[in-house]
C-alpha cells in the first residue's frame, strides 16, 4: 500500500549513533593540522509527518562488513541505529522512505533492516559506485568506504520497485522535501531540504563535514575542500556555494552528519549509551 502523502510540517531529529576516535581534523578539513585530532561523531536524521517516516541516511551496523570497516576506520564507539529509532519509539518496519545523501558505508550501511522503506538515491552516486567496484584492484581507493553489500541490498530493493534513482535536483521529491545534487566529496552526492514550522533546514550530509568548510579556517569566507574525496575539488567547491545560497547564508539551517560540536544548537532529547538524540524542529 502506497504511504498517505505528508500533511504539514516535517517533525526532525538528528541521531548520533557512532565516534571515530582521533580523527584528524586535516582529514576532514583540508590543511587544518593545527587543529590536531577529534572524536568525530557519526549521526542520521529522522523526519517525520503524518503518514511518513522517513530516514535521511541510516547509519551502519557493527555486523560483517560493516564492522570489519569500523576497525579499518577506528571507528570504536557504536550503538545501533535501529535501537536509538526505538528510543523514539519508532519501529524499523514503521519506516516509509530512506532518502540517501551518498552510498559510503556509514551513510547506508543498515538499509536491510529497514524492510518496508523506498530508497532513494541519486541515479549518478548509485551508477559511478556500480563503474568504481568493477575497476581492477589498483583503483580501490575510490572504492574504500563503499560496502558490496548495502550496493547490493540497493539493488535487490528494485524487486519490490522499492528503489529510485533520483536525477539531478528535485523539489517535492516527497512533500516538502526537497534534494539538489552535490557533487564533490562523491560523484552523485546529494543533500536534503526538509520544510519545518521553524523554517526549512537542510541535511548535508558528507557535502561538508564542519561549518569552518564554509566559513574558512580564519573565517575570511574562503572554502576550503574536504579533506577526502573522489569527486573534484572544483566540483566541491561549487556544491559548497549551492548548499550556501540554498540557506542563504544562515549557517544555523544546517544538520551536519559529522558535527564536530555534536548539535548543540538543537534541543537534546535524550542521550543512550553516550550516544544523543537532538530535536531540530
Amino acid at each position: 500500500m502506497k504511504p498517505a502523502e505528508a500533511i504539514g510540517p516535517w517533525e526532525v531529529h538528528v541521531i548520533e549513533y557512532a565516534r571515530s576516535r582521533n580523527q584528524q581534523v586535516a582529514s576532514l578539513v583540508h590543511g587544518a593540522f593545527e587543529d590536531g585530532v577529534i572524536d568525530l561523531p557519526f549521526g542520521f536524521v529522522l523526519a517525520r509527518a503524518p503518514g511518513r517516516t522517513v530516514l535521511v541516511d541510516t547509519g551502519f551496523m557493527m555486523e560483517g562488513r560493516g564492522a570489519e570497516m569500523a576497525g579499518r576506520f577506528d571507528i570504536p564507539y557504536w550503538t545501533s541505529p535501529v535501537e536509538q529509532l526505538a528510543a523514539l519509539g519508532v519501529a524499523a518496519d514503521a519506516v516509509t522512505d530512506i532518502v540517501l545523501s551518498h552510498a559510503h558505508f556509514d551513510h547506508m550501511g543498515s538499509i536491510d533492516k529497514f524492510p518496508n522503506a523506498r530508497l532513494y538515491i541519486q541515479k549518478r552516486e548509485f551508477l559511478s559506485w556500480v563503474e568504481a567496484l568493477a575497476l581492477p584492484p589498483r583503483f580501490g581507493f575510490l572504492t574504500d568506504a563503499i560496502d558490496l553489500d548495502d550496493m547490493l541490498t540497493a539493488l535487490g530493493a528494485t524487486e519490490g520497485h522499492r528503489l529510485t534513482l533520483v536525477d539531478g535536483d528535485q523539489d517535492d521529491l516527497l512533500p516538502g522535501l526537497h534534494v539538489r545534487l552535490a557533487e564533490g566529496h562523491t560523484l552523485g552526492q546529494q543533500f536534503v531540504g526538509l520544510d519545518t514550522a521553524q523554517g526549512r533546514f537542510v541535511v548535508t550530509g558528507d557535502c561538508i563535514y564542519s561549518s569552518k568548510n564554509l566559513t574558512g579556517k580564519k573565517g575570511d569566507g574562503i572554502y576550503i575542500p574536504l579533506g577526502f574525496g573522489v569527486g573534484s575539488i572544483w566540483e566541491q567547491l561549487k556544491s559548497f556555494d549551492r548548499l550556501e545560497r540554498f540557506v542563504a547564508g544562515d549557517h544555523g539551517r544546517l544538520i551536519i552528519l559529522h558535527d564536530f560540536e555534536r548539535w548543540r544548537r538543537f534541543e537534546p532529547v535524550l542521550e543512550r549509551e553516550g550516544f544523543g538524540i537532538w530535536k531540530v524542529a
